[in-house]
C-alpha cells in the first residue's frame, strides 16, 4: 500500500462567514518557537479591514435583535464545538508557542471555560448594567445597555487562542459584531477559532478575523467611520495613542491597551446606554 499525501491546512481570513484569501494576494510565513516553518496566512490589507467592517454593519442588526437567551445558547455552543477539536487547538498551540502540551491544554480549557462565562451573561449583564432612576414627578424612568455596534478588536498579540477569546467573546455578549486583527506570531488558531464560529449558530458576519500585521490594519479600523468602538488590548507594542486620536475623530468608544482578565467591566465597555421616560398613570 503506498503512502498517503498529508493535506496540509490553508489558513485564510474570515469576513461574513466566508474564508477568502486577502485580496492583494500577500501571505506570511508562521514558523515556529524553533524556527520551522507551520504555514502560510493571509496577510489582511486595507481593502479586507474594509471588507470585514462591511460584513460586521451587516451583521449587528440580526445578532443585537436576537433575545438574550439565544445569544446565550449560540455562545454556549461555541463552547460545546471547541471542546469537541480541544486535541486540535492544542496540537496548534504547541506547534506555535513552543509550549508544552500541558500547558497548551491548559490555554484551551481556560479559553473553553471563558466562552461558558461569558454566555451565561448574556441575559444577566442587563440586570446589573442597567438601572430604575430615582426621579422627582408623575413619571418613572429606566436606562438599560445596548450594543455599541461594529467593535474593531487588536488581540493580544502573545498569545494564541485565550487572548483572541478573552477580548471577542465579551463584545459578542450584548449583540456587537466584530472585526478581530489576531495574534500576527500565532495567527492559525485564530482562524481555526472562525471556523467553530462558522459551524455554530453565530451568524455571518458577526465575527470577522484578519490575520497580518495590526500595525498595517488597526490604523485604518481606527479611523474608519463606520466602526462604533475599538479595543487596543493587543495594540501596547504599537502607537495606539495615535490611534486614539483617530477614534476620536469619529467619536468612538476606546478600551486602552491593559488587562484582559474576564470581567463583567469588559462586557459593558462596548455599551451604550439609552433612559426610557414613562409617565405614572393619574388615577
Amino acid at each position: 500500500m503506498s503512502k498517503r499525501l498529508t493535506v496540509p491546512k490553508t489558513y485564510k481570513l474570515a469576513i461574513g462567514g466566508a474564508f477568502p484569501r486577502s485580496e492583494s494576494g500577500r501571505t506570511y510565513e508562521v514558523v515556529s518557537a524553533k524556527g520551522r516553518f507551520l504555514a502560510n496566512a493571509a496577510k489582511a490589507s486595507r481593502k479586507d479591514a474594509r471588507d470585514a467592517v462591511v460584513a460586521a454593519r451587516a451583521a449587528v442588526k440580526g445578532w443585537s435583535g436576537a433575545t438574550a437567551y439565544n445569544r446565550g445558547q449560540v455562545l454556549y455552543r461555541v463552547a460545546e464545538i471547541l471542546e469537541g477539536r480541544r486535541a486540535q487547538f492544542v496540537d496548534e498551540i504547541v506547534d506555535q508557542e513552543g509550549v508544552s502540551a500541558t500547558a497548551a491544554a491548559a490555554q484551551v480549557d481556560a479559553a473553553i471555560d471563558m466562552w461558558v462565562w461569558y454566555a451565561g451573561w448574556c441575559d444577566k449583564y442587563a440586570q446589573v448594567g442597567g438601572n430604575a432612576n430615582p426621579v422627582a414627578g408623575p413619571y418613572f424612568n429606566i436606562s438599560v445597555p445596548e450594543p455599541t455596534g461594529v467593535v474593531a478588536i487588536v488581540a493580544p498579540q502573545d498569545s494564541a487562542l485565550l487572548g483572541l477569546v478573552s477580548v471577542v467573546a465579551p463584545a459578542l455578549v450584548t449583540g456587537n459584531a466584530v472585526v478581530a486583527i489576531a495574534s500576527e506570531r500565532f495567527p492559525l488558531s485564530a482562524i481555526s477559532l472562525a471556523e467553530v464560529l462558522a459551524t455554530s449558530d453565530v451568524p455571518g458576519g458577526v465575527v470577522n478575523v484578519l490575520t497580518g500585521s495590526p500595525a498595517e490594519i488597526a490604523p485604518w479600523l481606527a479611523a474608519h467611520a463606520d466602526v462604533n468602538a475599538i479595543d487596543l488590548a493587543g495594540a501596547g507594542g504599537l502607537d495606539w495613542i495615535d490611534m486614539e486620536i483617530a477614534a476620536a475623530d469619529t467619536l468612538k468608544r476606546v478600551l486602552r491597551p491593559g488587562s484582559v482578565e474576564q470581567s463583567l467591566d469588559r462586557i459593558t465597555a462596548f455599551t451604550e446606554t439609552k433612559t426610557v421616560w414613562h409617565t405614572k398613570s393619574m388615577v
